[in-house]
């Protein structure tokens, strides 16, 4: 893939977000204008048919009991590329992102105006690398001079650089193609690639017939961790910081049930994703989920004015992206530091 500039970038993901976006969650409506709804104030959260607690707050409403009077609305996205167009749409004040888009969001000149407020889960067996069975493909050094398919600008995109920078390939030794999930699975089907690097429940349909060569649990081992992150727009947190506060409450409510309730939380999962109970248990195992307090914590988030080390890896990101070309320019640290929004942890949690 061809290198473009930051500002382009940011014009054609405008341009696509006004018309992709806006007329599906805000109508074209001003930020202004979207903040309330038939008198009552409005939270538009963007979320990822992908098993997290994120599925537990939208299914048992855990939001709408902390903020009663609000309406909440959920939109489900494929990618976090696609959230990324929203943001900059200015149609979303809170949604699910990864690690990867979201170092490519705060990255060149004109960064999106949003803050990274939570972590959802920290990605493991539920994004990986799966080759066809019958390609010869036996390990990711084998993927060279063939067809791989990702989301381009997601976590899995940026995990499959790494296992091929550790594989001794470039990006330009394979066939890249920027599919998203359910293109992935349709391409797979009709033999049109060779391997493929994407999350559940996709990645499940393509290990039936195909062979795991690596997975974000064991890259994030070897030193390039990839995360689901939510961000918060730079708008409600200056309009509606104790929805903020509301939100995070239910986030981490919902981190607690998935240990209390596994019952519970299962059948919610799958309720939500429209799968069996053992799919949906099957799927929540691959995920890793923190507990609020290590959310909180030096090793992740950390607190207001001491942000944790995902500051670390949220930089380390950028600057793998910037020289494998898919940016122009990692952000400094204090630019990355600005782009985290801490206030009120962990005191919130309690």
């Amino acid at each position: 893939m061809s290198p473009v500039s930051q500002g382009a970038s940011r014009r054609l993901l405008l341009a696509g977000a006004l018309a992709a976006v806006s007329a599906a969650v805000t109508g074209g409506c001003s930020s202004g204008e979207a903040a309330t709804a038939g008198g009552s104030r409005r939270l538009r959260i963007g979320y990822f048919p992908f098993p997290s607690g994120d599925l537990l707050v939208k299914n048992r409403k855990l939001l709408e009991k902390e903020l009663p009077g609000y309406h909440v609305t959920w939109i489900k996205f494929d990618s976090g590329a696609a959230v990324n167009q929203a943001f900059l749409g200015r149609s979303l004040d809170i949604a699910a992102l990864g690690s990867s888009p979201f170092a490519r969001g705060i990255s060149g000149s004109s960064p999106i105006p949003y803050k990274v407020a939570w972590v959802l889960d920290v990605a493991g067996e539920n994004e990986a690398l799966v080759a066809r069975k019958g390609s010869g493909i036996a390990d990711v050094s084998g993927l060279k001079g063939r067809t791989v398919a990702t989301p381009f600008a997601s976590t899995s995109h940026y995990s499959l650089l790494a296992a091929l920078r550790a594989a001794g390939l470039k990006s330009s030794d394979v066939k890249l193609v920027d599919l998203q999930p359910q293109a992935i699975l349709a391409a797979w089907q009709r033999g049109d690639i060779d391997a493929a690097y994407v999350w559940l429940p996709t990645l499940d349909e393509l290990r039936r017939t195909g062979t795991q060569l690596t997975s974000s649990k064991e890259i994030g081992a070897a030193g390039k961790p990839t995360l689901d992150l939510a961000v918060v727009s730079d708008d409600l947190i200056a309009r509606d910081p104790r929805a903020i506060d509301a939100w995070r409450k239910a986030e981490a409510e919902a981190l607690r049930l998935l240990r209390s309730d596994p019952d519970g939380s299962v059948a919610a999962v799958a309720a939500e994703l429209g799968i069996s109970a053992p799919d949906a248990r099957a799927q929540l195992k691959q995920g890793v989920f923190l507990t609020p307090e290590q959310v909180a914590s030096p090793d992740w988030l950390g607190t207001d004015g001491t942000p944790g080390k995902l500051l670390t890896y949220v930089g380390d990101t950028a600057r793998f992206l910037a020289e494998q070309r898919q940016i122009d320019a990692a952000p400094a640290e204090d630019a990355v530091r600005k782009a985290f929004y801490l206030k009120g942890l962990p005191d919130v949690l309690k």
